[in-house]
């Protein structure tokens, strides 16, 4: 499978943003943060994510007579190139975006229904903000997002830090109207 096939399914894109930060999870831990899952489908799509190279084996370690492994997210594997976007259909970016909004939703519930969860305190953010911008405008807004985002991605697991879920979407709605001849 490549990076496309193997993220585009939400329990496996839930564990790729588990695994961020450089943070060194078990399948356990992994379990833990996924809940609604089995703990087979949980294995399952480590193994497959292994597999197919986008998360590694950090560590092997003996507990009471079984492999514990500890595993890392190989962060120049999580990555799905312009190439396979440009080969995309219509439906292939409508399932995309669906698995996306689907782990996204998984994330939120999970978040809410946590001991103590309080949007207002962790600052939770769902707004939405229809702007007109021309293509050069789109280019600098993307630009300075990811200026932003990027020193921000190597970020290690900190006493201090919470681990948040930013997901900058944009798309077209309307296309400017031509001017009447």
């Amino acid at each position: 499978m490549d990076s496309l096939e193997l993220l585009a399914h939400p329990i496996r894109l839930r564990i790729v943003h588990a695994m961020g930060g450089g943070r060194v999870m078990t399948t356990t831990q992994l379990c833990a943060r996924i809940p609604e899952a089995s703990k087979a489908t949980v294995y399952r799509h480590i193994d497959l994510l292994a597999t197919g190279g986008i998360l590694e084996v950090a560590e092997e370690r003996r507990v009471r007579g079984a492999v514990q492994r500890h595993y890392r997210l190989r962060r120049d594997r999580a990555v799905i190139g312009p190439d396979s976007i440009r080969d995309l259909t219509p439906d292939d970016h409508r399932q995309a975006f669906a698995t996306a909004m689907t782990a996204l939703l998984a994330e939120f519930n999970g978040y809410l229904d946590r001991d103590g969860a309080d949007p207002v305190a962790d600052q939770v953010g769902y707004r939405q903000h229809a702007l007109w911008l021309s293509p050069g405008e789109l280019d600098e807004l993307i630009t300075g997002l990811r200026a932003a985002i990027a020193p921000k991605l190597s970020n290690r697991p900190t006493s201090e830090r919470t681990q948040y879920l930013l997901s900058p979407i944009h798309f077209p709605v309307e296309r400017p109207q031509r001017a009447a001849e």
